[in-house]
Order: structure tokens, then sequence, then C-alpha cells
């Protein structure tokens, strides 16, 4: 407990058992004891003679006196290092030297550690020592942590890696949140607040203003999603990024490269779109990549992979894309719409770029642009003539009926082009989000076969089901439930359990929706086998539940909870040429 006292020349326990034990008068020795290391005070050896008159034990007094210095002196050390004075590391450093040996003894270890978190740099061999003791490294602050860590990147791993599979787990669980809805989905949190998050919170604490730490914690990243493919880690490398904007933390973002493009792209997924001014901005930062630091495009290309800033850059090339039709302009004619896709081939490329080491932008395929999109384009037209026909009178409509598959081009390049397919994703979104059921039901079969099986990953099938609860009335048609469920996502449940999982989620909000008859089918062909997940089984077990309530007391009609959002589309005054349904 009196560790290190005889190091400073201070007696302890043992100092007094030796000196009872060799003296011819204990009590005359005990007294002599107390003076030599009782307060060095002359004018209070008179005092103490009250307190013992006042029943207070000589030992709760000097408690108390310690106590007080104590506080004294850890507040000085706090104004010394928050001073401007140029010795003041010096003086810190040999309050650190006296006081260390003592580092172990409960009643002193606070003064020792807080000497040490505001020392500039602790000595090596002092940091040695508290590593190698488990409860010390416990207990130091995390400034002093940084020092260890610094030059120990395997300890710093250990520190650092649960943090980065509660990240994992978190973003994940958002993905199969039980809140089925378009308003409440997996991209509803703001930038700042999901920058508030506990594991990104304490990452820039942990890191504070190192420079190296930074550069491991990015390592550490760059590895895992190499490991992995899980676009989570790019997301989490962006938003540290910001966080140490947030907080000025001018050390690290000077010299990170990706700083001014992030910042940008930062505030284009805040307003989920990137304007002309944005664009060029971001354009700037890609165009000036210099020779020799090619590998800057890697970090880059992790940063447009972060699904946030892919989710922005698809709706931005939707809404150009919308531009363009009500100006009867092609998408190769427009230069925003070129740098949109310039970017989500970089960042749909950036697995890619950083296995292989070659730090080269992937080259678009043209014929995305010149085939992909306009057979997209093709499809709104179809919708728009088709609305229109259904306005004309009786004697003036044609035979004309609604196209039942999707132009084979766009069939094509969703299986065969990366890029293409995360746009055809978006566009179904999109077309799910107007209510436009004819759309819907003619492309939806054609998600079964995507690169990569891009429809069935768990982002796409997040928002999809919570954009089918804008069709929820829908659904009591078994023409569109055999679209959705045997057309889409039955094709892939046995194989895929995320598919079988959110699929079970949508149900859970829209059973009271669903033609009874058809219900029946999918519990019997939705029953989990023995060998699935727990989530699986919990989310069958509350399905069942659901259903039994429901044919024990069914709601009438008209207190039926509507999943309809209210989100109609609004009327837009339009030109000759503007396509009355949106794209």
């Amino acid at each position: 407990m009196f560790a290190g006292l005889p190091e400073l020349g201070i007696s302890n326990g043992e100092d007094l058992k030796e000196t009872l034990t060799n003296c011819t008068e204990p009590l005359k020795a005990i007294d002599q004891f107390q003076i030599e290391n009782g307060i060095l005070l002359p004018t209070l050896q008179s005092a103490l003679p009250f307190l013992d008159l006042h029943g207070t034990p000589r030992l709760e007094f000097h408690q108390s006196v310690f106590h007080e210095l104590r506080e004294k002196l850890m507040e000085r050390v706090a104004i010394i290092a928050e001073g401007k004075d140029e010795d003041r590391y010096g003086k810190l450093e040999e309050l650190l030297e006296k006081s260390f040996p003592l580092v172990k003894m409960p009643s002193i270890q606070p003064v020792v550690m807080q000497a040490s978190k505001c020392t500039d740099k602790v000595p090596e061999k002092k940091l040695k020592f508290i590593m190698a003791d488990k409860e010390l490294y416990k207990v130091c602050a995390v400034e002093v942590k940084r020092q260890i860590w610094q030059d120990n990147q395997a300890l710093f791993g250990d520190e650092v890696s649960p943090l980065l599979k509660q990240y994992i787990v978190e973003k994940e669980a958002a993905l199969f949140s039980s809140d089925v809805s378009i308003l409440h989905n997996f991209f509803s949190p703001s930038p700042k607040t999901r920058r508030q998050g506990e594991v990104v919170l304490k990452l820039t604490q942990m890191i504070g203003k190192n420079v190296k730490l930074y550069d491991m914690v990015l390592q550490f990243l760059r590895t895992l999603f190499l490991r992995t493919r899980n676009v989570h880690y790019c997301t989490l490398r962006a938003e540290l990024l910001m966080s140490l904007h947030d907080l000025d933390i001018s050390e690290i973002c000077s010299v990170d490269p990706c700083h001014k493009f992030t910042w940008c792209l930062d505030a284009c997924i805040r307003e989920k779109f990137v304007d002309g001014k944005r664009a060029r901005e971001l354009q700037g930062f890609l165009d000036g990549v210099k020779k020799g630091q090619e590998q800057v495009l890697g970090d880059l290309s992790m940063i447009l992979c972060d699904p946030f800033a892919c989710n922005t850059l698809v709706l931005s090339i939707m809404r150009n894309l919308q531009e363009l039709l009500s100006q009867d302009a092609l998408p190769r004619d427009s230069p925003d719409l070129m740098l949109l896709l310039r970017m989500l081939s970089l960042g749909q490329g950036a697995w890619d770029m950083i296995d292989s080491q070659v730090f080269k932008e992937p080259r678009l395929d043209l014929e995305v642009v010149t085939r992909f999109l306009p057979a997209v384009m093709s499809v709104v037209v179809d919708d728009h003539t088709f609305i229109v026909e259904q306005k004309l009178p009786n004697e003036e409509k044609s035979s004309l009926t609604y196209p039942s598959t999707p132009p084979s081009a766009f069939k094509r390049y969703l299986q065969e082009n990366r890029v293409a397919c995360e746009m055809g994703l978006y566009y179904v979104l999109h077309i799910a989000k107007l209510r436009n059921k004819n759309a819907l039901q003619r492309l939806l079969p054609a998600l079964v076969e995507t690169y990569n099986d891009m429809a069935f990953g768990d982002i796409f099938l997040h928002l999809l089901t919570g954009h089918l609860t804008l069709l929820s009335d829908e659904f009591g048609s078994e023409d569109f439930c055999s679209v959705v469920f045997d057309g889409f996502l039955l094709t892939s449940f046995a194989s895929k359990e995320n598919v079988h999982r959110h699929t079970l989620r949508m149900l859970l909000h829209l059973h009271n929706k669903v033609l009874p008859s058809y219900m029946e089918s999918l519990v019997k062909t939705l029953e989990p086998p023995k060998q699935c997940s727990e989530p699986v089984k919990d989310l069958y077990t509350q399905l069942m539940e659901k259903l039994e309530a429901q044919k024990k007391s069914p709601p009438p009609p008209d207190e039926t909870p509507s999943l309809d959002l209210g989100l109609h589309p609004v009327t837009v005054p339009t030109s000759a040429s503007t396509p009355t349904s949106p794209l």
C-alpha cells in the first residue's frame, strides 16, 4: 500500500516496525516517529493537543489535511498545464519524476495520473511501467494512453477492435429496424447526428490530435473493408474525418488530403443533392490529384463508397435525368450527369482499387450513358404515354396496353454493370415512391438477376420494404402480391437469410393489408427452417402472434391503421415537352 515511500526518503510501516522492534522506550520512539513524519509545520505542534481534547484522532486530522492538499495540488497542476509559462512542461516533468514512485499508492495515484496526463511527453520508461501493469493502464488518462498506443499498434488495435465491431453491429441493426417506413429509414439521420454516435465520439477522443493514431485507424478500416467488403467501414472513414473537422483538429484535417473533398461531399449528403456549384468543387478535387499521389484515389473511392454518399449521388442522378427529360436532352449532353456517374463509378470500384493497389479511376462504360439511361427514360415515356391514353375519351383510345416487360438494355445492364445496377435499383425505389404500380410490376421481376446480387443486399431491401408501405392497399390484389413475393422476394429467401428476414419485417407491418388467402400461403412458405438464426425465428413468432390476435379481434375496416403516409405527388405546371409523370 505504501510502495515507493522509501525511494523518496519517507518512512513507511516497515520503518516503524523496525524502530519499535529495536527501541527500549516504545512511547518515546512513537513520539519521535510522529515528529519526524508528521506535517512539518512548527506552529502545528502546539495546536495538536487541542484536537486530542476534542477526541479527534490524529489519523482523521492528517487525512483531512492530506485530501485538501491533494486537491489543491491537482488544481495547481491543471493551471500550470493550461498556462503559457515557457517552462510549464519542465515543471510538470519534475513533479512527475518526484511523484511517480508512488503511482501504485491509491491516495497519491490521482496526482501522478494528473501530472502524467498534463505532461507533453511522458518518459518511455514510465510508459512501459504503466503498460506492464493492467490496473495502472486501466486508470491512466487517454492522453497517456495515446503516447503508449502510438508505438504499440497491436495494443491500440486491441482497444479499437471492439469499437469497430460495435459500429458494424449498430449499422446492421439499423437496416433490420422494426420501423418499416419511408420517412424513418437508414438514410434519415443527418451527418451531424450520425457523428454523435458513441463509437465515433470514442474513436475521436482516442485519436485526439495524434496523426499517427489517426493513420492507424484508417489502416484498420482499409484492411477490414478489404477483408469483409462491408461498406459501413467506408461510412466510418468519412464520419471520423468529419468528427475531427467539427472539433477543428487542424493537426489532422490539414494533413488528410481527402479533407476538403469529404467536407464538400458531407454538405451534399446533408441536403441529399449535389448541386452544380458543389459538383464543380468535387470535380476540382478529383482532377487535382497530382502525379505521384494517386494513392489518394484509394481513400477518395472509400469515401464515395460510403452508402450515404452513394445514396446522394444516385438521387442526384435521378433528379438530373428528370431535368434532361423536361429539356428533351440526352444524358451524354449533361456534364453534371457525367461527373455524378464518374464519382459513382469511383465509389463502386473502391474495393477493387484497394485490393489491386492500382490507383486509377475506373473507366465508365459509355454504353451505360448511351444505352442504359435512354432505356430508363423510355420506361418514363411508356408511363407518360399510358397515363395520357387512360385520360382520353373511350372513342379516342387506341388498343395500346401497358408493356409487361422492361427494355432489354435495362435488364442486361442490371446484370452486367455495377454502376447501371445501382441506378436501376434506385429507379425502382423512385417509382415505388410515386406509387407507380404499373412500372413496379413491370420492373421488379427484372431485379431477380442483378450484378453481384445487389438487389438482395440489405440496404436496398431495407429501402424497398419501406417504400412498399406507400402501396399498402395494393397488397389486397393477388397480381401485385404475386409480383412482389413470387416474382422477387421469394425467389431467393431460401438461400439468403437476410431476404427472409426483410420479408418478415415488411409483413409485420402489412399483414392486415395482404390478401388473406395469399397470406395463408406466405405463412407456410416463410416458416423458418430449424437451422436458421434467432432473429428470423423471432420475427416469424411475432408475425404469427399478430395474425392470431387479428383472428380473435378483427378491427373494423374504418379503424384499420393506414400505412399510407400521405405523400401524394404534387402537380406542377408543365411545358408542352414536360412529362406529367415525373421521373
